[in-house]
């Protein structure tokens, strides 16, 4: 379970919000809490809550079905 948490996680800081855009900017735009992006990036032991994890594809307009499709390439 723990490897699908940082696959999770990874795809996320990788994909979504990489190095450059500023956490304030992504947290914003995802409607989440900004310690929680900050938590995503420098915690490798951070584990996303199903609903946080909701609420990011939400603001994506993606299906979290979709989502798991997208990390399991």
């Amino acid at each position: 379970m723990t490897d699908l948490n940082r696959k999770i996680c990874d795809y996320i800081v990788t994909e979504w919000i990489g190095t450059i855009q500023p956490k304030t900017e992504f947290a914003l735009n995802h409607n989440i809490d900004e310690k929680t992006v900050r938590r995503l990036v420098k915690d490798k032991d951070y584990t996303i809550t199903l609903y946080t994890l909701n609420k990011i594809c939400e603001a994506r307009n993606i299906k979290l079905s979709d989502f798991f499709k997208f990390i399991d390439k």
